[in-house]
């Protein structure tokens, strides 16, 4: 399939040498109920992400863990063969258990495991991106990286990967991981009202690292702002497009992967993202998250 030349807010940045729509699209939402299993609308679900790409997106986030399997088949079935435009981002680390957990999965066989899961399941012979997903579902955890991002950086010296990211990491273990090898992004929890890695993202943006703020709207629990919507009645927009487009004017380094399982939902993320604000809107959705 081709792409189309659209437009799209933020611009392009480079990881390495994938050059991505800043506005990128999260495929998590996909799958079914509490990510697991497939969607309720299989037909829906393709046109999704058909969509994103026609709409000029370059930039998929993935993992073979949503469903499982189930968002990576979708994207296969949808896009391949792929545009040489699309680059497609996945992650390892963690799997689903029965009851719907994600429980760590971080050993070298583990990890060779998910890294050949995603190719089959991708229909790729080479992963453009993989995330290494540290911590756990309550949040980033203290402790080395070493072996497991080492198993990764093997993996990509067998050429089944072309760049390496970061996922749910501390600070500590990010320093870490430049100690070892390169990586092209960090993939945390950050939005307006939760600014913890504000320092982070100015770091990472002077390295040329890129940093793409998962729950950009809040995850299963949506931002919540009076402030928020004050702005948003006075821009005549919805709060959650304004809390993209604040995330595009944050940084140049912040890539957006917002996630919806709807055509029109998609349309207007890309664009309440577009919004241009002044100063004073800055100012008053800057105060938030302080």
């Amino acid at each position: 399939m081709s792409t189309s030349t659209t437009s799209l807010p933020g611009g392009t940045w480079t990881m390495g040498d994938l050059t991505v729509s800043r506005f990128g699209y999260g495929a998590m939402q996909l799958a079914g109920p509490g990510v697991m299993g497939p969607p309720a609308d299989h037909d829906g679900a393709l046109a999704v992400l058909r969509e994103a790409v026609r709409l000029g997106i370059t930039h998929i986030d993935t993992a073979d863990a949503y469903g499982p399997h189930v968002t990576n088949r979708l994207i296969r079935e949808a896009l391949h063969p792929y545009p040489e435009s699309v680059h497609v981002v996945t992650k390892v680390g963690a799997v689903r258990d029965a009851q719907g957990g994600w429980p760590p999965a971080r050993e070298p066989d583990d990890l060779r495991r998910a890294v050949h899961s995603n190719l089959e399941n991708l229909g790729v012979e080479s992963l453009d991106l993989v995330n290494l997903r540290l911590g756990d579902a309550q949040g980033p955890r203290p402790g080395s990286l070493a072996r497991s991002y080492g198993t990764l950086v093997e993996l990509q010296q067998e050429g089944l990967i072309r760049h390496l990211g970061l996922s749910n990491a501390t600070a500590e273990q990010i320093a870490e991981a430049e100690t070892i090898a390169p990586f092209v992004c960090v993939q945390n929890l950050y939005n307006l009202a939760h600014r913890q890695d504000d320092d982070l993202v100015d770091r990472l943006a002077e390295q040329g690292i890129a940093y793409v703020p998962f729950f950009p709207l809040g995850g299963f629990s949506p931002l919540q702002s009076s402030a928020l919507s004050a702005v948003a009645a006075r821009l005549g927009t919805r709060p959650m497009p304004l809390a993209l487009a604040w995330l595009l004017h944050r940084s140049p380094n912040i890539l957006l992967i917002p996630g919806t399982s709807s055509v029109a939902h998609l349309r207007e993320n890309i664009t309440g993202a577009g919004l241009t604000l002044s100063g004073e809107d800055l100012a008053e959705l800057d105060a938030i998250g302080r």
